[in-house]
């Protein structure tokens, strides 16, 4: 099973009716992480009239939201469902705002917040992060020519190439299609490839053309 997280924090900002709304976004795997996240940026804007939370995490299915003093409804909740619909996770959300002296009403904070949220998400790289094998394949260099024309008919993700005495592939492979790649090239080499399997782990596919 996939899941879509950013690869690093960023954040964007703009002004509605003279209040400045700023979105920040982290990757989080932690209760503790996004706390953390949240109270250096509170730490950063002492002064903001609202310091507004969404996040969620796998770990233990947690999702989490704060109005931070804005109307009940109008703030947490709209940057917790952009998160929702973006299917991002493990990602903490804060959107920051300096009150204008202009009320925008129960809509308009809504389609703010929201607004702010979805400027930080955009902002940051999304990966799509597949469960997959990462696998050694070694050959002679006879070989090579084949082994390299085949892999990506299965999406694979070179992670290195080592030309020695023989050529020494690490890839990485979509889980679901380890079994039948293992199969090509055991029929293209006859049987002369040796495929090492290093183990199961989450990594980001976002790059490999679907």
């Amino acid at each position: 099973m996939n899941y879509f997280t950013v690869s690093e924090a960023a954040e964007a900002s703009f002004i509605e009716k003279r209040s400045e709304f700023i979105g920040y976004i982290a990757p989080v795997k932690t209760n503790d992480e996004a706390v953390e996240f949240i109270n250096m940026i509170k730490a950063k804007h002492r002064k903001a009239k609202h310091n507004v939370y969404a996040y969620i995490l796998r770990q233990d299915n947690i999702s989490r939201y704060s109005d931070d003093g804005e109307p009940q409804g109008t703030a947490g909740v709209p940057v917790l469902d952009v998160l929702q619909k973006r299917g991002l996770t493990d990602v903490c959300v804060v959107v920051t705002r300096y009150f204008g002296g202009i009320l925008l009403g129960g809509g308009g904070l809504v389609r703010a917040y929201s607004h702010a949220a979805a400027l930080a998400c955009d902002a940051a790289h999304t990966m799509n992060m597949c469960l997959c094998h990462r696998i050694s394949i070694s050959s002679d260099y006879g070989m090579y020519g084949k082994i390299s024309y085949i892999l990506p008919n299965f999406d694979t993700i070179t992670v290195s190439s080592d030309f020695a005495d023989d050529v020494k592939l690490e890839v990485l492979i979509l889980s679901e299609k380890l079994d039948a790649l293992r199969k090509e090239l055991v029929e293209i080499t006859n049987g002369s490839v040796e495929i090492e399997d290093k183990g199961e782990l989450f990594e980001d596919f976002s790059s490999v053309a679907k």
